[in-house]
Order: structure tokens, then sequence, then C-alpha cells
């Protein structure tokens, strides 16, 4: 994988129960990982979902996560596009030019589960996620 595109939703602490819904209704491979997981102590969060993707038999993927710690959540704008992979390069590039003119919220950098990640509302008002992982193989 180079880079993929897809949206990315929020939810208020039902994340878990929403993704399994849509593991219903398309199918796939769903994976989860918690806040607790993640290594955020034991709270109201540790059994939240920090991150989750259903990959579908169609090739459609959806993210999604519960509202982490201290942001806030506001239904009807609780969602993002997301831009994931390992090409740091053309993934970097992407965020230069979505940033520029924009409002960043989280700066692009190493994060605790060791991929580069940032987020941005680009000057149209689209909110943007890019992860950059390491390159396997």
């Amino acid at each position: 994988m180079t880079a993929r595109l897809n949206p990315y939703l929020g939810f208020d602490g039902d994340a878990r129960q929403a993704m399994e819904f849509y593991e219903q209704v398309f199918g796939g491979t769903l994976s989860l990982n918690t806040f607790g997981e993640s290594g955020m102590p034991d709270g109201e969060y540790t059994d939240q979902i920090m991150h989750a993707m259903l990959e579908t038999p169609d090739g459609f993927t959806l993210m999604a996560s519960d509202t982490p710690p201290g942001m806030e959540y506001r239904p009807g704008s609780n969602f993002s596009v997301s831009l994931s992979g390992d090409d740091a390069d053309r993934l970097r590039g992407y965020w230069e030019k979505l940033s520029a003119g924009g409002t960043v919220a989280v700066p692009l950098e190493k994060q605790m589960w060791g991929d580069v990640f940032g987020m941005c509302t680009d000057r149209f008002g689209v909110p943007w996620m890019v992860n950059i992982s390491e390159p396997t193989g």
C-alpha cells in the first residue's frame, strides 16, 4: 500500500457498536483497538475505541474512533477524510498542501502508537487526518 483515502467517523462512546453494525451491513474484516490497549491509564476511556478499521470484500474501507479525551464530540461534523499509507514523501506532500491556508489541530509528527500522524482542516473547512506508517516488507 502506498496511500489510501477513506472516510473516518467519530463517535461519542459507541464506535464499537457502530462499526459492528457496519460490519454486518458490508461484511469484511473489522479490527478494533481500544484506548487501554494503546497505553492509556485505566479510566472511563479504557474500553472505548481509539481506532477501528473495516475492510470489505467490495474494497471499501471505513475507519472510526470514539472521541478522544479532551476533544469535543459534535454531531453532524463527526467525520474526517483519512489519508494513510507508507509513502511518507507523498503523504507529507499532501499534508503540506492540505494544511496550507488551513488550521492545524495536531501537527504531523510521531505519535505514541509509532506512526507519524496529523490533523488539519483545509481552507474550505474539510477536516483531514494523515497517518504515515512504516513500510512493511
